[in-house]
């Protein structure tokens, strides 16, 4: 059980892109879509941990419909960090491999749902020093750094400075495909001492469906990842949860 718990933390990180607790971030990367805002991808992720020298690689379908956003993610495929081959199995085993993660910017909520178990938990994303109107002195400053050709695309490569309504300061470069309305085929920025690459491939600009964006009725709403997994897996071993 210990393998398992430090195995879903990261994936829970990566997938709520810097933590599900943080909305300044989220917020952020829906704006590096300019004005692309409902889409569907496959998104590939790449995450160097400069600190302690790791990286972490993972593949996601992502799909995007006015701000909101969703993940779904098969956890037994990430690679490298501190992810063993038996924590692996053990979420598989368990039921905990695929992971769907949806970010509510409007809400102020995060969604982690497990589809094996019908459940998923609610994390807030409410910032403590956040205004009512976060976009209301957001400003966006972009310079052109080139032009670069990636997956057979002819892109330009942009330097984005993004400043929010609390005066911090987030940093990306970005990689606008010609070919798709220039659609930011990759990203690369630094959070939290990690280096982050996203590479977005089967890009399709139909408008997602929104019922893709809220939990399942049917679904059971935890409050705490550690409820859930603590009734779930009562459940599972034959025991009683709640």
């Amino acid at each position: 059980m210990v393998v398992l718990l430090a195995a879903l933390s990261a994936p829970a990180q990566m997938g709520s892109f810097g933590g599900a607790g943080n909305p300044a971030m989220n917020s952020t990367m829906a704006k590096l879509f300019g004005h692309h805002s409902a889409f569907s991808a496959t998104a590939q992720f790449t995450i160097n941990d400069s600190t302690h020298g790791k990286t972490m690689e993972m593949e996601m379908m992502m799909s995007m419909l006015e701000g909101k956003m969703r993940m779904e993610t098969d956890m037994t495929k990430m690679k490298g960090a501190d992810l063993k081959p038996q924590a692996a199995a053990q979420m598989k085993a368990m039921g905990m491999d695929k992971m769907i993660t949806i970010m509510l910017p409007d809400k102020k909520v995060s969604l982690l749902l497990y589809p094996a178990f019908h459940a998923y938990v609610e994390m807030s994303t409410q910032n403590a020093q956040a205004t009512e109107s976060p976009d209301k002195n957001f400003k966006i400053e972009e310079s052109s750094l080139g032009k670069e050709t990636i997956d057979g695309h002819d892109c330009e490569k942009t330097k984005v400075v993004m400043t929010d309504d609390q005066g911090a300061h987030h940093e990306a470069t970005v990689w606008k495909a010609a070919d798709l309305k220039d659609f930011p085929i990759q990203m690369q920025m630094t959070e939290r001492a990690n280096d982050i690459t996203i590479k977005y491939k089967d890009v399709k600009f139909e408008k997602p469906d929104a019922n893709l964006f809220d939990a399942p009725s049917d679904f059971t709403k935890y409050n705490s990842m550690q409820t859930m997994m603590q009734t779930e897996m009562m459940k599972r071993m034959g025991g009683r949860g709640q």
